[in-house]
């Protein structure tokens, strides 16, 4: 097998450039999540509004992913992309406008609240689409044989855009206020939009262009349900998020239990995003690609005791490495699973693949807030993030008991054959 380099996918101009565009677009999506966060909390006070932040997204993102996968699969993706950021933009346009005093300032909390929620909603609608987009878009633009070198690179630009973003939105708050902060988002993603334009379009690799959607999602579900590798890592990810999901009452910790206010807020947010993005930078030099089952697997365990960890904590610095740590396991287990959703995926269905990774993975997200934020109502805040946690580790033993495919997944064996195909 040749030598492992690093940067083979930097190599190609047009991936540096989906890479850009994908910072300033995760950039600014990331500031304005905390934001929605943090201006709910503070004009309420009850984390089940938080819970129902995520709750407003998981639906449309749910009900909608199988079908966005359809169309992904049909249709061009550099403009597909395109007109997805510019549908974002005016979301963050709306959020700039409801933060406004002029137009706000004598709106009842409820109405403002209402919507919020409804532009969360239209979010959701875009997210089913922006996952399917993006994995088929990479593939198009590197080689086969640089899918986990791309997987890796995009995956690190993710995390360093939610890290920066996350401690930008904490300190943004503070500095110039939610409504000034949401103006630099609006402007992020114009940017991002403007510099899409330089990918050129990419070819319909689909050879069933026409084929009626019900038959379609048939063939993508079937070829999902069918592979215990990628079924078994999509199915850990969705656990893991879904009952690890201490992010989403942050701002609960941050403002009543270890009272650190909104830089504080920032650096909670900001220390998970660092440990994933340094391990991300390190799995570019050491793959993670031999045994990779077993290292998904003790990943994630790691996580869940990290969660549970921060669950019990009343010390900021002690919740911030908790913090750290758990963003240290998501970041291996992000590369493990992109690469093998990579390399284990026809180029025709990669659309209704990732958006079965959306609904597992990505809907996940806003469950799992949902789920804390009741969770937190019901039993308060510590004993939410404990149970989570706890969650999580017994889903890891049982999926790595019964999936023998996956404990014993080793991906060296599919890289190097494409690097046979590329000689």
């Amino acid at each position: 097998m040749a030598k492992n380099d690093p940067y083979a996918a930097l190599r190609i101009k047009e991936f540096n450039i989906f890479l850009l565009v994908r910072f300033a677009l995760v950039f600014g999506w990331s500031m304005q999540f905390i934001v929605i966060e943090w201006q709910v909390y503070s004009i309420t006070k009850d984390p089940l509004y938080l819970g129902l932040v995520g709750l407003m997204e998981i639906i449309p993102a749910f009900s909608m992913a199988l079908f966005a996968g359809h169309i992904v699969d049909q249709k061009e993706k550099r403009n597909l992309f395109a007109l997805c950021i510019a549908a974002f933009s005016l979301i963050s346009l709306g959020l700039f406008f409801l933060t406004w005093d002029r137009i706000v300032g004598n709106w009842e909390t409820q109405t403002i609240l209402i919507f919020v929620y409804i532009l969360v909603f239209f979010g959701g609608f875009l997210r089913s689409f922006f996952g399917p987009t993006i994995f088929s878009l990479i593939a198009l633009i590197v080689p086969k044989k640089n899918y986990p070198n791309a997987a890796t690179w995009s995956s690190s630009t993710w995390k360093a855009a939610t890290v920066s973003g996350a401690l930008f939105a904490g300190f943004s708050i503070d500095w110039i206020g939610v409504h000034t902060t949401l103006c630099i988002v609006f402007a992020l993603v114009t940017l991002a939009l403007g510099v899409t334009f330089f990918i050129k379009k990419k070819p319909i690799l689909n050879p069933k262009i026409g084929e009626s959607v019900k038959e379609s999602l048939k063939v993508g579900l079937r070829f999902v349900f069918s592979n215990k590798a990628i079924l078994g890592a999509l199915s850990l990810d969705m656990i893991a998020v879904l009952f690890g999901g201490a992010v989403a009452l942050l701002s609960v910790f941050a403002q009543d239990i270890l009272h650190v206010g909104s830089k504080g807020f920032g650096i909670l947010n900001a220390s998970v995003s660092i440990g994933s993005i340094l391990t991300m930078f390190i799995t570019t030099y050491l793959p993670v690609n031999k045994n990779a089952g077993k290292k998904l697997l003790i990943s994630i365990f790691g996580f869940g005791i990290c969660i549970i960890i921060f669950g019990f904590s009343e010390l900021f610095w002690l919740s911030v490495l908790a913090l750290f740590f758990s963003g240290v396991t998501d970041g291996v287990s992000m590369v493990i699973r992109q690469t093998i959703l990579q390399l284990k995926t026809p180029d025709h269905m990669r659309g209704r693949v990732a958006s079965v990774n959306s609904m597992f993975v990505g809907s996940s997200n806003e469950l799992g807030a949902f789920e804390s934020g009741l969770a937190a109502k019901i039993l308060g805040p510590s004993i939410a993030v404990v149970f989570g946690g706890v969650m999580t580790l017994i889903t890891v033993a049982g999926i790595g008991i019964k999936n023998k495919t996956l404990r014993d997944l080793d991906l060296t064996v599919d890289i190097e054959e494409f690097e046979k195909e590329e000689v």
